[in-house]
């Protein structure tokens, strides 16, 4: 075998942090070596969020490019595996997120297009896209914590159990951020 033959089975031998290392040195077989390794858990939570083939590829592809591109990975702040975790999951999520906002500005411009009962519905859209703006506002205003359970519980449409679970927190920790988080919207709008 050749010292460079070597040097690539070394490299694929070799833990994430120092393929990190060689990555961040612009070696590409190194990010070759990542994405073989830690493609399959990017592409099944991205799957598992989205539901779509076709997207969890295209954030597979977008995690790993930001990888290579953004060098935002530090080791001190945990392993790369949890690194990439978080970042498929807010991809997906925020993919997730616009597909909805597509399909809800198709829905209400439908909706305006086709109604019949001789509504004001444009006065309607326009009040529904305010207090839909007054929500996103408020919160944008809660902690990243208390955000992100409602997020998933509203979003994604999971349990309390199953935001435990997928956060891996305790139940009654989702129960009290929920509460706090419910409890300052109410107050953003007043609501007793």
């Amino acid at each position: 075998m050749s010292s460079r033959q070597h040097n690539r089975q070394e490299l694929a031998d070799a833990p994430d942090e120092v393929l990190i290392e060689a990555m961040n040195a612009g070696e590409q077989t190194a990010l070759r070596h990542l994405y073989r390794r830690h493609s399959a858990l990017v592409y099944s939570l991205a799957l598992q969020i989205l539901k779509r083939k076709a997207e969890a590829e295209d954030i597979t592809q977008e995690v790993f490019l930001s990888l290579w591109r953004r060098n935002t990975y530090d080791p001190a702040r945990g392993s790369l595996r949890r690194f990439l975790v978080v970042m498929t999951r807010s991809r997906a999520i925020d993919r997730l997120r616009s597909r909805r906002s597509r399909h809800g500005s198709y829905r209400r411009l439908h909706d305006l297009n086709c109604d019949e009962t001789g509504r004001n519905v444009p006065l309607e859209t326009v009040t529904y896209q305010e207090q839909a703006q007054r929500v996103r506002e408020a919160l944008t205003t809660l902690p990243d914590t208390e955000r992100e359970v409602l997020e998933i519980a509203y979003y994604q449409g999971l349990s309390q159990k199953a935001i435990a679970q997928k956060l891996n927190i305790p139940v009654g920790t989702v129960k009290s951020r929920t509460r706090q988080a419910l409890q300052k919207l109410r107050r953003a709008f007043n609501i007793r």
